[in-house]
């Protein structure tokens, strides 16, 4: 039998409150072109051992001016931190996502209207079953972080020793998996707190037919929200919500823009001039650092539009006749 997220339970609760690692900087300047440079705040994650978090190297970039940082609380971005009158905790570890990506509006010359108020950017993580799902949320008139969305999933398919075995090789070289065990719930729980967190926003309701209202989600490719989604759903014996039906592939819209094919994030940051921040791989940083590619784009004169659209779960539109395939 198939639910809807919203007949899940929303009750969980921590086993444990140890807040592992994801910072952020004082205001760098990024280059953008060969001609002119967009001065941001961003946030940098770095693998971290689960000793020492703060301990981590700082990866070197010449046109960065970075001040002292501190880690985001992992358990903060769940909703689980119980250290938030600890002095101590607080002097270590960040629990703002505000000021992180900040734009600086002086350099916003470029930018031109745009068709959604809001752009969400989705990075899922995990080839068997999702294991994150992080999204950043982005105003699109003045290109600056609103929220953070994030959450580690459970497999509900795989036994506990598999679990073990694929978080130890996925995240234990990041040294986030003791944080991925004590917060990952189950696929349908995480959207269900995901559709909280839309609705708290006024960017979704079921008054609205469950579509999204004034925004739009941005990937890097399509595979996320083409293929990994329906998957999960399917797996997890839920309907597919009708807010995954359209989304932005960046890739496609950076190719007919700058009219270069890039292939992926890491192309794309190499031909803006953007030092990677935080480890490739690790879902939340790399949706922070596509959110740097959009604002880059978007302070560029990019029009940020829908690339693809569902028909059905079998059946897709894509929209660019010029496309990355």
């Amino acid at each position: 039998m198939y639910r809807s997220a919203t007949a899940i339970s929303r009750s969980f609760l921590p086993r444990a409150a140890y807040s592992l690692s994801f910072g952020s900087l004082s205001s760098i300047t990024l280059s953008v072109s060969p001609f002119r440079t967009l001065s941001v705040s961003a946030s940098l994650s770095v693998s971290t051992t689960q000793h020492d978090p703060s301990s981590a190297p700082i990866p070197s970039n010449k046109t960065n001016t970075i001040g002292r940082w501190k880690p985001m609380c992992l358990y903060y971005t769940h909703g689980m931190c119980t250290m938030l009158d600890d002095p101590a905790h607080l002097e270590k570890f960040n629990h703002s996502c505000s000021e992180e990506l900040r734009v600086d509006a002086a350099e916003l010359k470029n930018k031109r209207s745009q068709e959604f108020d809001y752009f969400l950017v989705l990075d899922l993580e995990g080839k068997v079953e999702i294991l994150e799902f992080p999204v950043v949320l982005v105003d699109a008139k003045t290109l600056n972080v609103v929220d953070l969305f994030h959450r580690f999933v459970r497999p509900s398919k795989m036994s506990e020793q598999r679990i073990n075995e694929y978080i130890e090789g996925k995240y234990g070289q990041l040294g986030v998996d003791r944080v991925w065990h004590d917060t990952a719930i189950p696929f349908e729980a995480v959207l269900q707190n995901f559709e909280d967190w839309l609705a708290q926003h006024r960017l979704w309701g079921k008054e609205q037919g469950g579509h999204l209202d004034r925004a739009a989600f941005v990937t890097c490719g399509n595979w996320d929200v083409k293929t990994k989604i329906p998957q999960q759903c399917t797996v997890s014996k839920m309907k597919l919500p009708s807010y995954f039906m359209e989304w932005i592939n960046l890739k496609d819209v950076y190719l007919n823009f700058y009219k270069r094919r890039a292939t992926g994030m890491m192309t794309m940051m190499r031909e803006l001039q953007l030092p990677l921040l935080g480890s490739h791989h690790l879902g939340i940083d790399d949706a922070k650092n596509i959110t740097r590619v959009l604002q880059c784009m978007l302070a560029d004169g990019a029009l940020i539009q829908i690339t693809a659209r569902r028909h059905s779960l079998e059946k897709v539109e894509f929209l660019f006749e010029n496309r990355i395939r």
